[in-house]
């Protein structure tokens, strides 16, 4: 899964398309994400201790990750990822760095 948490991602399928957002949780198992202000549901709840008032909530339901894709943070458009194997100078191991397919820039 090229998708990780905290990266801003934009919609490019379904009612949500062209919308971005933050990812905020991701389900590895059934490929799906939380999308900050996207997919949007209601939910009716009852008045609780946690919540005295009760009435209608609006919550961010999971997107399929095959409708998301990153955002190159140079040209603010939807890119494909890559990986690249860079040698860290300070300790000399080898590491793996997700690369912006459009752009070549690397990705926190």
């Amino acid at each position: 899964m090229k998708i990780r948490k905290n990266d801003n991602v934009i919609v490019i399928a379904g009612n949500y398309k062209g919308k971005t957002g933050k990812v905020l949780k991701l389900f590895k198992k059934e490929e799906r994400a939380i999308v900050e202000g996207v997919n949007i549901r209601k939910r009716h709840t009852k008045p609780s201790q946690k919540n005295p008032q009760g009435g209608i909530m609006e919550k961010e339901a999971p997107i399929n990750i095959s409708n998301l894709m990153i955002i190159d943070p140079k040209t603010n458009e939807g890119t494909r990822i890559g990986s690249k194997i860079i040698i860290d100078d300070k300790t000399g191991k080898k590491k793996n760095v997700r690369v912006s397919k459009s752009s070549g820039e690397m990705l926190g």
